[in-house]
């Protein structure tokens, strides 16, 4: 595989997220036809970078952008992260991953591999290796459907309520009084599913990002151990 290298720009923009400095600040190099990563790391030794910061900021240029969450009435139920790997992975490498996941969300989960593409999947929790011009990418992906028919059994429930109650009044069959205790149950039923959709979902999304942001770093790292 070609050796990556980096255009002035690029070089540039990797000691600014390194050194946490501006781009102008950082971009007094020699001209020259593009830098591999090994040469900004001795570079960037010399300025007291540690060759691994150099090495993050370098990866972070390539990171393909991360997927939208998806969203339930303004409420997070699905999340995802995209790694790409500057190589292929291989069987014991992919199988260190497959500990790792179950390790990380306490799941056995199920495993698939068809040529190159390889799988691991438990209910709607999915990692999925697909290959790319430039080594791997690796998908996570994730969705709440729970504590999303929690929710819409509970909005059901309200609406139900609302309606019976407008309809018995309208009807002249009870008083308002009356036509609201009768609905009541319904309105319980539908309060009681929104909180519970909505504690589900209060610390799940952040809990999941986390979880693959930790095993995105370790997957570019070479460290799926």
């Amino acid at each position: 595989m070609t050796e990556r290298r980096y255009d002035e720009e690029e070089t540039a923009a990797i000691f600014a997220r390194a050194s946490e400095t501006s781009p102008r600040e950082a971009s007094t190099l020699p001209a020259k036809q593009g830098w591999s990563l090994a040469e900004l790391q001795a570079i960037g030794r010399e300025a007291g970078l540690a060759p691994e910061e150099v090495a993050a900021a370098a990866r972070s240029l390539d990171r393909p952008p991360q997927p939208a969450p998806r969203r339930f009435l303004g409420l997070t139920i699905g999340v995802g992260r995209t790694v790409q790997l500057d190589r292929k992975m291989g069987d014991a490498e992919w199988e260190r991953l497959v500990v790792l996941l179950r390790d990380t969300f306490d799941a056995r989960g199920q495993t698939r591999v068809d040529g190159s593409l390889r799988q691991w999947t438990n209910g709607n929790l999915q990692v999925l290796v697909e290959p790319t011009a430039s080594g791997d990418r690796v998908r996570f992906r994730t969705r709440n459907a729970s504590a999303q028919a929690y929710i819409t059994v509970g909005l059901t429930a309200l609406a139900t309520s609302g309606i019976v109650v407008a309809a018995l009044v309208a009807q002249g069959a009870l008083t308002p009084g009356l036509a609201v205790s009768t609905a009541s149950p319904f309105f319980s039923v539908g309060i009681v599913g929104v909180v519970a959709g909505w504690l589900r979902l209060r610390r799940w999304a952040p809990t999941r990002l986390q979880q693959m942001d930790d095993l995105a770093q370790r997957l570019e790292a070479g460290d799926a151990t």
